[in-house]
């Protein structure tokens, strides 16, 4: 006989089983998911948890145990996955977001030394500013612009196109390109 469960699950709502049934069937989805969505279903439908987890082709009634506990907690979010271990995010949603808004944003000549960002320059710039981020890494930045859906410096699209900021021995001279709009044309 088992023992009496200390946290049961809570009826599902209708917009919750269905979800769950459309999970369960779906091909597409990430196996674990499925095997997650069949074990709250079973378990809703009144079976104990090693059935519910032989019902998964899993062996665990504990894993199921947990995984009711935490669908009580957090509703359907419980069947996604969670941080997989290892080193915990340094930089948060916030701080992807400044990353984000300094790459967006214009650089100028005077202030940052340059007319298109690089990674390297990136990282001085907000590293210096007063809201920004002390250590921040080249990685980082460069993890951060490829999450976002940028392609870093390949097409060169905010760039100014036939004039480029030079660094001389006399100081910062603007080139400019006689045929830019030849070329273009």
């Amino acid at each position: 006989m088992s023992r009496r469960r200390k946290d049961p699950l809570h009826p599902l709502t209708d917009d919750q089983r269905q979800e769950l049934t459309r999970l369960s069937r779906c091909h597409s989805a990430p196996a674990v998911h499925v095997a997650r969505a069949v074990m709250l279903l079973a378990v809703a439908d009144g079976s104990d948890y090693q059935q519910a987890a032989r019902a998964a082709g899993r062996r665990s009634g504990d894993a199921v145990s947990h995984l009711v506990a935490r669908f009580n907690r957090e509703g359907l979010a419980a069947i996604g996955p969670r941080h997989g271990g290892g080193r915990q995010p340094t930089y948060d949603a916030v701080a992807r977001d400044r990353i984000l808004r300094e790459a967006a944003r214009t650089p100028t000549p005077e202030t940052d030394g340059t007319a298109t960002w690089s990674l390297t320059i990136l990282r001085r710039v907000l590293r210096t500013a007063p809201d920004g981020l002390p250590e921040v890494s080249t990685f980082t930045i460069w993890q951060v612009l490829r999450g976002a859906g940028y392609t870093f410096q390949r097409t060169r699209t905010w760039c100014p196109s036939g004039s480029a900021v030079r660094r001389r021995k006399a100081g910062v001279v603007t080139v400019t390109d006689p045929d830019a709009g030849a070329k273009k044309s």
